[in-house]
């Protein structure tokens, strides 16, 4: 019989389908950061493993360098792709596909570094951190203290006050965006700074929940209706160059319950409380948000 945690693992990333990888192939800034921060943390005759392996194609990134990756997947559909599309490709005979649940499994042997790519905007949804959290516990039991080097090594996650823009050909429908980066959005105005509420570091122990409350200013007069989490995955640090290798994902915007008219100059208290893994509607149920001082009504002339 299936666990709790087994039976919602069915509708998260552990059994998203193969179509969907193709997506993250086709994403380059993801897969160009990984790449790069493999080939940088990865040296010669180092062992690595792969946590949530998808299509392997990070593990294959390893191999170049690695003498032996692990790969663990328990998508059983994906352990069978993983291991034709390794075939396929040189050097993809030094990983070794392996059909087990990230929350067990543990490497044969000590390794240099550990992958693991179970991000969700915000760390929600997927199991990144409680997946981490559980592989260090039990590999410390068995390995002793030294913590292999993760990647990614840390994340940093912000949230934004937003008007977002909510009519679709004139129907009215509040629903979580996904918005690309760098890119300018029409329906969306940036009503003040972001504000980080928690950084991740991997090589240290970490909750599994978040609980925020925080001020913004308000730099322009308009309507919150949204509030944008940003998430910006460091996966190395380059320490000779004094620099970092990120991934910066999607943002997410959720809507407001109840949007607020803000002005220029007016202080926003925002709060949240959500739970690492947890669901988008966890979240946005729990997002909270008020004027706490109003911006000074400019003074109108008097006409006698």
């Amino acid at each position: 019989m299936l666990n709790e945690r087994e039976i919602e693992s069915c509708y998260l990333g552990q059994f998203i389908p193969v179509h969907y990888h193709h997506n993250m192939l086709m994403d380059n800034n993801r897969m160009h950061s990984f790449k790069a921060a493999i080939d940088y943390a990865v040296k010669p005759g180092m062992k690595v493993l792969e946590l949530g392996g998808g299509t392997g194609v990070l593990s294959w990134f390893a191999s170049a360098k690695a003498s032996q990756v692990y790969c663990v997947e328990f998508n059983p559909d994906m352990v069978k792709e993983a291991r034709k599309f390794l075939a396929m490709n040189p050097g993809g005979e030094k990983v070794e596909v392996i059909h087990a649940d990230a929350f067990e499994y543990l490497p044969p042997e000590p390794v240099d570094v550990v992958i693991c790519e179970m991000i969700h905007v915000a760390m929600l949804r997927e199991k990144q951190v409680e997946v981490i959290e559980a592989f260090k516990r039990r590999y410390v039991q068995k390995f002793g203290p030294k913590l292999p080097v993760f990647i990614p090594e840390a994340v940093l996650m912000a949230a934004q006050p937003l008007q977002q823009e909510y009519d679709f050909e004139g129907f009215y429908a509040p629903i979580v965006q996904f918005q690309e980066t760098g890119v300018v959005h029409s329906g969306t105005r940036e009503l003040a700074q972001p504000a980080v509420y928690s950084l991740i570091d991997f090589a240290q122990p970490n909750e599994l929940s978040y609980a925020w409350e925080g001020k913004f200013l308000i730099e322009r007069d308009g309507t919150l209706s949204a509030m944008r989490f940003v998430t910006k995955n460091i996966l190395a640090v380059v320490q000779e160059r004094n620099t970092t290798i990120d991934w910066l994902n999607h943002y997410m915007a959720l809507p407001l319950a109840k949007p607020v008219q803000v002005r220029q100059g007016d202080v926003l208290q925002v709060s949240f409380a959500y739970r690492a893994g947890g669901s988008i509607p966890s979240l946005e149920a729990s997002i909270k948000a008020e004027v706490v001082f109003e911006a000074a009504q400019q003074a109108v002339p008097a006409f006698v």
